[in-house]
This record gives structure tokens, C-alpha cells and sequence, in this order.
């Protein structure tokens, strides 16, 4: 059996000494003396111990640095700390706890509460470390697996149709289910107090939504309903949580859907602070086509969204939302047709000015 390597930095000579003998006379452990801190973080910085003993109360630096300062270090800053110490003050142990000490033994003590002690700790380190170095199967998911794990999901799940225009979920609702937009679209928006809304986001085929609320633990803060007819796949969140626990690159993965979220929203309130009425309504007919195209490079393609939709998307009146459609028809940017709006150039409208 390998022994482990044990540091013990003690000023008291009689203590430092007799704590050594115990540990080697166990035949399991290697033993490493230090008369002050100074000297202790230099030989634990040598030699990385498995393990440290350390008492608080010591010339040129005391426990409470010497474990600050090993924290701040890579290589150390995981190593199982206790203290040995003759104050019992529970300001003390608290204090020790809150820096990161492991565990707190109170001098005198004997053998086998040592012995105890430290056996306990490495075996928890040793715990730790075999969850992190054995291959774990949802940490290295191909792209092509995740989507399969995800499809089975939505498979599994009950499906709903919404009519256009029917309610999904509410502003302050509890979360109960993680939604899959399976076929049609999708809004999200917020209500002003005037009882006008503002919408965040529009959702189309193969989308997740509603998630965000379940990964913060907190009821809805915006509302969503159907544009057109669609199909939802209602994921139960204990299914979601069970998926994400079990592979972690799925979370990873919805995380990062988070941050993108909050990115866009964030672009979004930018827009509506500094962006002139028609550079927001270029934006919004952009956005709606960048949830139509099929392919990066498409530059035309036809839109279908009501003006009340629009006008909440860019914030603004559908009086506006007319005024400017018809501006950008006469710039031979859009054509109406029939209830559908044909985009021209994509590119034109993101590159129209304030």
C-alpha cells in the first residue's frame, strides 16, 4: 500500500514530535514537520502533502495564513486542511470553517481521534477524486448524440395544439414543464402596466422554450402564445433535471442557450433605448426573417406576422408599424403579400441607418 505523505506545522516541539510518532508508528504514513507557518507553506509548496495539520497560534505566520495562502495556490489549494489548536471558541472553529479548514481538533487529543480524523478526510478526497477521473459518458457527447438524447426526450412527451393566438404559459405561473416547439411559432412577451405588450422572443420549429424559468427556479416573468396553429411537446421538468444530472454536456448545452437568451434581450433593450423608431422596426422584420430562412445565405424570403405582432416585437404603435412598412415599400426593400410580407434583402435591412 502507498503511504501518504502527512505535513504537520507545530511550534510546540513536544507536540509536533508526538504527533509524528502516532503517524508513523501506523506504518501508513510518510511525515513532514514544520516548526512555524513560514516554514509549512514552503514544504507543502515542495512537496504537496496529502494532508495538513497545522495549528493556529504560531510565530512568523500564523494557521489562519498559512491556509489562506496555500488556497490561493493550484496545486495546494485542494489538499485536506485541520487544524490542532488549544482554542475551543466557537468563534474560532467558525472562523476556520468559513476560510476552508476540513476539520478542527482541540488539544488536548488523543490517538484515535487523530487517527479518525484523518482517515476520514482522505477518504473523502479520495471519494472526490474518483468521481472526477473516471470517464464520465455525458461529458464527451458528440453533437449528433446530444441531439439524439434530447429527440428521445421529446418523443417521450405529451403533445399539445394550440390555436393561434391560445395561451401557453402565463407572467407568474409556476413551471412545470420545459416546452419543444414541434411545428408552427411561437411569441413570448411582457404586459406594459397600460396593459400593452412588448414581445421578447419568437420561438419556430425545433426550438426549446420555457426553460429558463425552470432553470432558475422561478415562476415565468414574460407570457407566451401561439402565432399560427402549433404543436408543443410538453417535457415534464423532472424528465429535463433526470437528463441533465445524468449528462452534464446537456446542461452545459441549455446554459449556454441561457446566456444567449439574456444577450439577445440585452441587444434588444439597447435597441429600444438608443435605435430610431425605424432602425427598431428594420430589426424586427430581420429577427422574424432570421426565424423563416432555411440556409445562412438566404437574403429573401416571406414573412408572416400580423402588424399587432410587429408593433409589440419593436416596441411601438401599429400606426408607426404602417407608416414605416410602407416607407420600406416604396425603397423596394418589402412588398405586402396578402397577409404575408416578402422580404427582399435581408442584409439591406440590418444595414439601414438610424
Amino acid at each position: 500500500m502507498n503511504k501518504r505523505t502527512i505535513l504537520i506545522i507545530e511550534d510546540n516541539l513536544e507536540i509536533r514530535e508526538g504527533t509524528a510518532e502516532i503517524l508513523e508508528l501506523t506504518g501508513r504514513y510518510d511525515v513532514l514537520t514544520a516548526e512555524n507557518g513560514k516554514i509549512g507553506v514552503d514544504l507543502a509548496l515542495k512537496n504537496i502533502p496529502d494532508l495538513i495539520l497545522c495549528d493556529i497560534m504560531m510565530p512568523e505566520l500564523d494557521g489562519y495564513g498559512v491556509l489562506y495562502m496555500l488556497s490561493k495556490q493550484d496545486a495546494t489549494m485542494h489538499i485536506p486542511f485541520i487544524f490542532l489548536t488549544a482554542k475551543s471558541e466557537r468563534v474560532d472553529m467558525r472562523k476556520a470553517m468559513e476560510m476552508g479548514a476540513d476539520d478542527y481538533l482541540v488539544k488536548p487529543f488523543d490517538d484515535i481521534e487523530l487517527l479518525n480524523s484523518i482517515e476520514s478526510r482522505l477518504r473523502k478526497r479520495d471519494s472526490l477524486q474518483s468521481v472526477f477521473e473516471k470517464p464520465a459518458s455525458g461529458l464527451n457527447l458528440t453533437e449528433e448524440d446530444q441531439t439524439v438524447l434530447l429527440n428521445d426526450l421529446v418523443k417521450e412527451a405529451r403533445v399539445k395544439v394550440y390555436k393561434k393566438k391560445q395561451l401557453i404559459y402565463e407572467d407568474g405561473d409556476a413551471p412545470i414543464y420545459v416546452y419543444y416547439l414541434v411545428k408552427g411559432k411561437v411569441r413570448t412577451y411582457l404586459y406594459y402596466q397600460d396593459g400593452r405588450e412588448l414581445s421578447t422572443n419568437i420561438h419556430t420549429d425545433e426550438q426549446f422554450f420555457g426553460y429558463e424559468s425552470i432553470l432558475l427556479n422561478e415562476r415565468y416573468t414574460e407570457s407566451a402564445s401561439a402565432l399560427e396553429d402549433t404543436e408543443v411537446a410538453l417535457i415534464p421538468k423532472d424528465k429535463f433535471f433526470e437528463l441533465m444530472f445524468n449528462k452534464p454536456v446537456i446542461a452545459t448545452k441549455f446554459i449556454k442557450l441561457l446566456s444567449g437568451n439574456v444577450k439577445e434581450k440585452e441587444e434588444q433593450m439597447l435597441g429600444f433605448a438608443y435605435d430610431s423608431v425605424r432602425k427598431r422596426v428594420a430589426n424586427t422584420l430581420v429577427h422574424v426573417a432570421s426565424k423563416t430562412i432555411t440556409t445562412s445565405n438566404q437574403d429573401e424570403v416571406v414573412i408572416r406576422i400580423s402588424r399587432d405582432d410587429l408593433a409589440a416585437l419593436a416596441g411601438t404603435a401599429n400606426e408607426t408599424i404602417s407608416r414605416m412598412l410602407a416607407d420600406f415599400k416604396d425603397e423596394k426593400l418589402i412588398i405586402k403579400e396578402g397577409n404575408a410580407i416578402r422580404i427582399y434583402s435581408i442584409e439591406k435591412l440590418k444595414n439601414i441607418k438610424q
